[in-house]
């Protein structure tokens, strides 16, 4: 049986904000250099940018969509997996992935977070939401970071301890 890829999971805003499009781009171009598959959810902004960053470096790229059309995918989502859920699909997206990288994003990003957490699964944000939990044996916090390359390595750091 091949080794396992890691899957990371990079979400945010789905308006077109150069800026955010930019970074996804880095972090999709950086995750597909060190072989990992980048889940989204299919659509526009950081999603999109994140699936041509993966892309343009030769690397996989999974949308799953919040409708049941896989043209409405953007175009450099490698596999659509419509789902008919509409927002209900971000806990999909969370699930197919080990690990998460928000990039700022309002509050279905912030469900991508939650569900995350509460799965145990490391969340590595660029300018997201910072969520204060109660001491407990829950996972730990949003890790804040501001250079994309430092998300890159924490997600897969968490996402390859995953297998």
């Amino acid at each position: 049986m091949a080794a396992e890829r890691p899957h990371v999971a990079v979400v945010g805003s789905g308006d077109v904000i150069v800026e955010l499009y930019d970074i996804a781009m880095e972090i999709g171009e950086e995750l597909a250099r060190s072989g990992a598959v980048v889940v989204t959810g299919g659509l526009g902004g950081v999603m999109e940018g994140a699936c041509r960053g993966a892309r343009e470096a030769g690397g996989t790229t999974i949308g799953i969509l919040p409708g049941t059309d896989r043209r409405d995918a953007n175009p450099y989502v490698d596999v659509a997996i419509p789902t008919g859920m509409g927002e209900l699909r971000n806990g999909l997206v969370v699930r197919c992935a080990d690990a998460l990288i928000a990039v700022c994003g309002g509050f279905g990003t912030l469900s991508e977070i939650g569900f995350a957490l509460k799965a145990g699964k490391r969340v590595v944000g660029i300018g997201t939401w910072w969520i204060a939990q109660a001491p407990s044996d829950e996972p730990e916090d949003v890790i804040a970071v501001e250079d994309p390359r430092e998300a890159v390595r924490l997600a897969l750091e968490a996402a390859t301890s995953a297998h």
